[in-house]
């Protein structure tokens, strides 16, 4: 049971990972010209050149993000219904493992959310 519990944590950092890049992908630079940062938006792209990939293929970015989250939601409403240890340490651990991935997950699910938002009304204009 303590190893599903970290399993749902490790699976809710990444899908909070994988919604990460989605922002970085297409919030981000839109964000940036907007605010007349284009300058800054070209050096961070010398610095970091994967930043390209990573907007060429909002697809692939995209898809895994959301795969990730579904995969990290069934997995933490599964560990949600299993029992927490009876003694008062391990079940206080338990309980804060469980806010934390939740708390993760929502996080995730919230700039998963955001980021669509973007591109949705990038594509609209």
């Amino acid at each position: 049971m303590k190893n599903t519990l970290k399993r749902t944590f490790g699976a809710s950092l990444a899908a909070l990972l994988a919604s990460s890049a989605t922002l970085v992908c297409c919030v981000l630079p839109a964000v940036m010209v907007s605010l007349g940062a284009g300058a800054v938006l070209v050096g961070l792209i010398s610095a970091v050149p994967q930043l390209v990939w990573l907007s060429e293929h909002k697809v692939l970015v995209f898809g895994t993000a959301g795969v990730m989250l579904l995969l990290s939601g069934i997995m933490l409403v599964k560990a949600i219904r299993l029992p927490c240890p009876i003694d008062p340490r391990g079940a206080k651990a338990c309980r804060r493992l469980r806010k934390f991935s939740v708390g993760l997950f929502s996080a995730g699910f919230v700039t998963y959310v955001v980021a669509v938002g973007f591109v949705l009304v990038a594509i609209l204009h």
